[in-house]
């Protein structure tokens, strides 16, 4: 269902408006590429700045530029139950395929209050639910017993794992079974992951690298591992670079450089890349062959 190379897309400001024109383009670029999916309102995103009226709006706009190309995953997490739910109807009501839910943070919920958390949402939504498991940003980590235990319900559609522990993709599929969807939450990382199971990754460097990142992806689901692994010796730099400052700070100053004229606009209390960074990300666009 939800496969290969799924940007997590940045989100343009402008005037600290959402840039709606500069979003069409980009979605539109990112299919024409080969992504594989779009996750409007992700980490990358920088939705912990949006406004629920605005996040709403970017999952009517993207779901509206997409028209049925490909899977829209709309991010729905919170670490309030009652406010994830909103936002799940609100994906509904916009029309996208699925939701991805943060594994809720700072208030570090027990594995039961995990459980009891996704479950409600579950129960409630009429979208399948992709888990995101991000224990270095929530500090919560659910564990592979719990999300075994979550993973019975039809609506728990799959997990995108970024714990950094490449075992744990062995650990799911065999206790959430090889229908449970396993996408990567790191980039650099998301070679091993699909030599162990996993069917893609949601990715940072992908709003960047578009089709280098679905030709990778599609190598490694061809079983074409050679020429995998050359593009991941080409994108590894990126994977680096794009987190050499807080993201998406090096992520939308690179696509200045590949997109001239795209805005890198970020809100507080996020900046912009700093002058070590920029280097960083040119160099790395260098190695990929990008500028």
């Amino acid at each position: 269902m939800f496969y290969g190379s799924i940007p997590a897309l940045v989100t343009p400001f402008s005037g600290n408006c959402v840039d709606e024109d500069s979003l069409r383009e980009f979605v539109d670029w990112q299919i024409a590429e080969g992504s594989n999916g779009l996750v409007p309102c992700g980490t990358t995103g920088e939705v912990a700045t949006l406004t629920n009226e605005e996040q709403h709006g970017i999952f009517r706009l993207v779901v509206d530029q997409v028209k049925g190309r490909v899977p829209v995953i709309a991010g729905c997490g919170s670490n309030s139950t009652a406010t994830s739910l909103e936002h799940l109807k609100a994906a509904k009501d916009a029309g996208a395929d699925a939701a991805l839910v943060v594994v809720p943070y700072y208030n570090r919920p027990s594995q039961a209050g995990l459980a009891a958390h996704f479950l409600a949402l579950a129960d409630a939504s009429a979208l399948p639910i992709i888990v995101y498991n991000v224990p270095a940003r929530t500090v919560a980590d659910i564990s592979v017993e719990t999300l075994a235990e979550i993973a019975k319900h039809p609506k728990i559609a799959g997990i995108k794992d970024a714990t950094g522990n490449l075992a744990r993709v062995t650990a799911q599929r065999l206790t959430c079974g090889d229908d449970f969807i396993q996408l990567s939450g790191n980039d650099d990382m998301a070679l091993g992951f699909n030599a162990m199971g996993g069917t893609g990754c949601i990715s940072v460097s992908a709003n960047v690298a578009p089709r280098l990142c679905a030709e990778f992806q599609t190598a490694t689901r061809e079983g074409r591992w050679d020429d995998a692994l050359k593009l991941q010796d080409r994108l590894y730099p990126l994977h680096a670079a794009l987190f050499s400052d807080a993201s998406p700070g090096p992520t939308k100053y690179a696509l200045t450089r590949v997109r001239p004229g795209y805005p890198d606009a970020l809100r507080l209390p996020l900046t912009g890349a700093s002058d070590a960074s920029k280097r960083a990300v040119d160099k790395a666009l260098e190695h990929a062959g990008l500028i």
